[in-house]
């Protein structure tokens, strides 16, 4: 469907907003060590409380992002790209053959996370595809979703939402039925 970069870095961003949830699961900097381990970040991480402070208040601005129709989408991407002065390079690192990176390997954590997240963003707004970011439809969840499936069908932020809401129904029909 996308690029491979592009499909990481929109699981990243789902991931990272998805840590402001109860409990937060970003509060410390092992956690924040844990999640840039985790998702296969480079270049420079300070592991500071300004760093881990930086990455938090990105969260709000992911989820607005995920949540927003186009036009709203393309003015938060482009703000993204242009308030960490972006510039689109190929590169070539670890595992990862030839992909896009707009900053440079020493630029803040915080920055590198939101200009991959604006890059995905980008390609997923120019090939018409904002339909495959939603909300979870589990009752009470609000997490993003990725929907990367051929039909569009993913309703759900993981297994555990869509078993909750499969037993309900199951029990509200067997109430039904007694």
């Amino acid at each position: 469907m996308f690029a491979a970069d592009t499909e990481v870095a929109l699981a990243c961003a789902a991931a990272l907003i998805t840590t402001a949830g109860d409990p937060d699961t970003l509060g410390t900097l092992d956690e924040l060590a844990d999640f840039v381990r985790r998702w296969g970040y480079t270049g420079r991480v300070t592991r500071t409380r300004a760093e881990l402070d930086e990455v938090r208040a990105l969260r709000p601005v992911l989820r607005e992002l995920w949540q927003a129709e186009e036009d709203e989408a393309v003015a938060l991407t482009n703000r993204l790209l242009a308030d960490a002065g972006a510039t689109p390079q190929l590169v070539r690192h670890d595992s990862w053959s030839w992909h896009l990176h707009a900053t440079t390997p020493d630029a803040p954590l915080a920055t590198r996370i939101a200009v991959e997240t604006a890059m995905a963003f980008t390609d997923v707004i120019r090939s018409g595809e904002l339909s495959r970011l939603r909300t979870c439809s589990g009752q009470g969840c609000d997490d993003p979703v990725l929907d990367l499936s051929k039909n569009r069908s993913r309703l759900y932020c993981d297994t555990s939402c869509a078993n909750r809401t499969h037993v309900a129904a199951y029990r509200a029909r067997q109430a039904g039925t007694a």
